[in-house]
């Protein structure tokens, strides 16, 4: 199963995601779950990159990790939002459709984490 965590902090503000594990829905290769997260989560952190924000990325074979940095303008802040409540969304219709391969939770974090 892959897990989604969604990263929040004490004001329920949105600072990224982590994405780990694997679906099992199919064997390598074919696996439209896991080719579905996999492109949402890239996805956001191109855009993240791109567009709007410095966003600490890391990843490895099953694993995600996607924070935007607080140290930003809040204009930007307002797109990196704007770009985490789409993937976000995303995740959470394929979690709708997929829910026994796919899990979204969230987890509060101190602006010091």
């Amino acid at each position: 199963m892959i897990k989604i965590c969604i990263i929040k902090d004490n004001r329920s503000l949105i600072r990224g995601f982590t994405v780990k594990g694997h679906a099992g829905y199919a064997g390598s290769g074919n696996d439209i779950v896991c080719a579905a997260i996999s492109a949402l989560a890239y996805t956001a952190v191109g855009a993240l990159s791109k567009f709007s924000a410095v966003c600490d990325y890391d990843e490895s074979h099953g694993y995600m990790k996607c924070i935007v940095s607080d140290n930003i303008s809040e204009t930007l802040k307002r797109k990196a939002k704007i770009i985490l409540e789409t993937i976000i969304l995303g995740f959470k219709q394929i979690e709708s459709e997929y829910g026994g391969y796919v899990s979204v939770s969230d987890k509060e974090v101190s602006a010091d984490d």
